[in-house]
């Protein structure tokens, strides 16, 4: 196996997909074990281990679901020709008790390994990738901290999207962020206000008015990360496992139950199916309390 063509099935990976629905499973996992191969670690990863890591990575960077299943990339991510079981199972029907069990591990194929050996710049492309293709940007390096590849160089390679949407968001929303209304600049450019996606580029999400948001650094973060989401009459909702101290009151509380800044014109409002994709898919709800 060549780079190239190591890289195209990172590309390529054969992700679930069911009406606009996440499935983060198998990237999280590849990011796992590029992590366990960085250092230096056996090729195989007993499920055992895998089960905790990836459960709690699918909890912070998946969307809020009644259970998770970690044993169906471990089992199905051999069917993407980069993965093995060291014993067979069934592959149609994963099963958690049988895995542990029999204490089976899995990992890169040794075609695999033999490739990320010989050229040890790959790991930093492959992450990369892998990132790109299914998070945003924002998310990217609380990621690379949960896996334990925070030190990897990325060159930031941006998929294409219309080099337009940021400038036709932030002109939507006056240059200012629709939270809290930051809008600070040093000189004549404006500093920290950023075009965010409400369903994600990495979804399916477009480069519309009606998909966008102009959000500080920090809300743009927030809304990223699930701690935040809107209602479809465009409420600014906080979600209940949400605390803190100092900057929680100020960031979130202040705006909870609140309409947010409408842009200016009522077509570029924010579209109730990509608002009511970003509270399923992304929101760690249910929302806190408040009085209407």
């Amino acid at each position: 196996m060549k780079p190239t063509e190591l890289k195209d099935k990172i590309n390529n990976l054969s992700v679930w997909k069911k009406g606009g629905q996440r499935a983060p499973h198998k990237p999280l996992l590849i990011l796992y074990a590029l992590s366990h191969f960085q250092a230096g670690k056996n090729r195989l990863i007993p499920y055992r281990e895998v089960r905790e890591v990836l459960t709690d990575l699918l909890v912070e960077f998946g969307p809020k679901r009644k259970s998770y299943h970690p044993e169906e990339p471990f089992v199905r991510l051999q069917r993407d020709g980069i993965w093995e079981l060291d014993m067979q199972v069934n592959r149609s029907n994963p099963s958690n008790k049988l895995l542990l069990e029999k204490h089976i591990s899995g990992g890169f194929t040794e075609e695999v390994t033999r490739v990320l050996e010989e050229h040890p710049h790959l790991v930093h492309e492959l992450v990369e990738i892998v990132l790109e293709e299914h998070f945003p940007e924002t998310l990217h390096d609380d990621i690379l901290r949960h896996v334990g590849l925070e030190l990897v160089y990325r060159g930031k390679k941006q998929k294409q999207r219309d080099p337009r949407f940021r400038e036709k968001i932030l002109r939507a929303y006056e240059y200012s962020c629709a939270i809290c209304g930051f809008n600070v600049r040093l000189g004549n450019h404006l500093v920290g206000i950023e075009a965010a996606h409400i369903k994600w580029h990495q979804a399916g999400g477009p480069d519309t008015e009606e998909n966008g948001i102009a959000l500080c650094s920090m809300h743009h973060k927030l809304f990223d990360r699930g701690v935040f989401t809107l209602a479809e009459n465009r409420t600014f909702l906080v979600a209940e496992s949400a605390n803190g101290t100092n900057g929680f009151d100020e960031w979130l509380m202040r705006y909870h139950g609140q309409s947010i800044r409408s842009p200016i014109h009522p077509a570029y409002r924010p579209e109730i199916s990509y608002v009511n994709w970003h509270v399923r898919e992304v929101f760690k709800g249910p929302e806190r309390y408040y009085s209407v």
